[in-house]
């Protein structure tokens, strides 16, 4: 399995025999990065605004997963839960999902601004892999995003939805998240990637920061 982070809270998920998946496309005008092209079967859509809902950039008639339920497409079972609306209206709502491989869970958080509720920690069951937004705005910020993940208990975290270079949000550094969790730097990583059968550390979660991989111009 591969993952690759694009900026903001896109990712594009990798894994022989199973489909291609794309997490929140932006429109690079709004998000900054350079503009997207992605191919994928799938597309999961946290937001409806456009720095998370830009499905047009993505290439091979993608089956585009927008809210709560249950699917699954090429082997990946994928489950959207609501989380509480931004501003109290429906364009403005998250759905978090939960991309379940088999031996493999990711999460991936979208723009959600709330820390969830011990039921619904308990609803999304064991997490190996949570995409977690770190630097505010919109979101988590650093001391939310931390107690998040004291309740999940992933083995392995990856930010997103932080400040960089190339960001044109108004975010936060990845350094005051890693303050929270107690880290003072972090090697950053062009990918992440594990073995299907692979096992995961049991001495508490890690993180793994990854370098926006930016889309020739």
């Amino acid at each position: 399995m591969e993952i690759t982070w694009y900026g903001n809270s896109c990712f594009r998920i990798t894994e022989r025999n199973f489909a291609t998946v794309v997490t929140d496309p932006f429109d690079s005008a709004v998000a900054g990065y350079n503009p997207l092209k992605l191919k994928a079967e799938i597309v999961t859509v946290s937001s409806n605004n456009l720095s998370h809902n830009n499905i047009s950039v993505v290439k091979g008639n993608p089956f585009v997963i927008e809210g709560p339920g249950e699917y699954e497409r090429g082997g990946v079972f994928l489950t959207g839960i609501q989380t509480t609306p931004l501003m109290g209206d429906k364009d403005s709502r998250n759905t978090i999902y939960v991309l379940d491989y088999g031996s493999i869970t990711i999460l991936h958080l979208g723009q959600t601004n709330t820390v969830p509720s011990q039921t619904m920690v308990e609803e999304l069951g064991n997490i190996n892999i949570a995409l977690v937004p770190v630097g505010a705005g919109s979101a988590l910020n650093a001391s939310k995003a931390a107690e998040v993940i004291s309740m999940l208990e992933p083995n392995i975290v990856i930010p997103m939805h932080y400040e960089t270079p190339h960001s044109k949000l108004e975010l936060d550094p990845l350094s005051k998240f890693l303050k929270e969790m107690g880290l003072t730097e972090l090697e950053t990583m062009e990918s992440f990637k594990i073995s299907p059968t692979g096992s995961f550390s049991e001495e508490g979660t890690q993180v793994i920061a990854l370098d926006p991989k930016l889309s020739p111009l």
